[in-house]
């Protein structure tokens, strides 16, 4: 299975075309530059790189949140449109499960019992992911629904267990290290992966083999918050 895999729910993105789990090309982004001014380039970089035409794809996989709002629409309408022009199925993947596929990949002792992602979702608040070890110790279980909060409410939910430290990883982890750090002296915080498309292609797979793709109207954004000019709409609203 021939997969492309897009992510621009964070701010560099990134493009990864794989043969079932083989990433035969990935283009980091360039987070100087908008999405919208750089994804037409990094994609057809990426098929060129893999030696492939967009009619050579069985799959294409995008984060489909949480992130920026104006990031994550672009990025979906892409793969929408390069599905109505490829006929291929595509799937939603969340960014929050990318970071924990990455960062289990990337752990040589086959991972940790626990992680905590947490996504900067600016306003103070953090995007999060909580996961636990499945019992096989080949992946991660999501263990409750991607949820956004102030850091210090995020944390008042985890139990610190000095038995199994928990993991922190995220751009959000980065910006409030001190915050976690003064929850638990336990608590270890991994480096950030920086490019989230391989992992999405894994993901997006594994989702395709059960069933869980479709076509490009079905593809459905993951906001967790509502995007800010509905809130605006609603602050505006008179009160009734």
């Amino acid at each position: 299975m021939v997969i492309l895999a897009l992510d621009t729910t964070t701010r560099a993105g990134s493009v990864a075309i794989a043969r079932d789990d083989q990433v035969l090309a990935l283009v980091p982004g360039d987070a100087a530059r908008t999405h919208g001014e750089r994804l037409p380039g990094e994609i057809d970089r990426a098929l060129i790189d893999a030696g492939l035409s967009p009619r050579d794809l069985d799959l294409l996989v995008v984060a489909s949140g949480p992130g920026a709002f104006t990031g994550l629409r672009i990025g979906l309408a892409a793969i929408q449109g390069l599905a109505m022009v490829v006929a291929a199925p595509v799937i939603g993947v969340s960014a929050l499960d990318a970071m924990a596929e990455s960062l289990w990949a990337s752990l040589q002792d086959g991972g940790p019992a626990r992680l905590v992602v947490w996504m900067d979702a600016q306003r103070g608040e953090v995007f999060e992911g909580r996961y636990v070890a499945s019992p096989t110790g080949r992946s991660w279980l999501a263990e409750c629904d991607p949820s956004v909060a102030p850091p210090d409410a995020a944390l008042a939910h985890l139990v610190d267990d000095s038995s199994r430290p928990t993991l922190f990883s995220g751009d959000g982890a980065e910006r409030y290290r001190g915050v976690i750090q003064a929850w638990s002296a336990t608590a270890r915080l991994l480096d950030t992966p920086r490019a989230l498309a391989p992992a999405l292609a894994r993901l997006g797979r594994r989702g395709a083999e059960r069933g869980l793709a479709g076509p490009p109207h079905a593809l459905q954004p993951l906001y967790v918050r509502r995007p800010d000019a509905e809130l605006e709409r609603l602050r505006r609203a008179p009160s009734a």
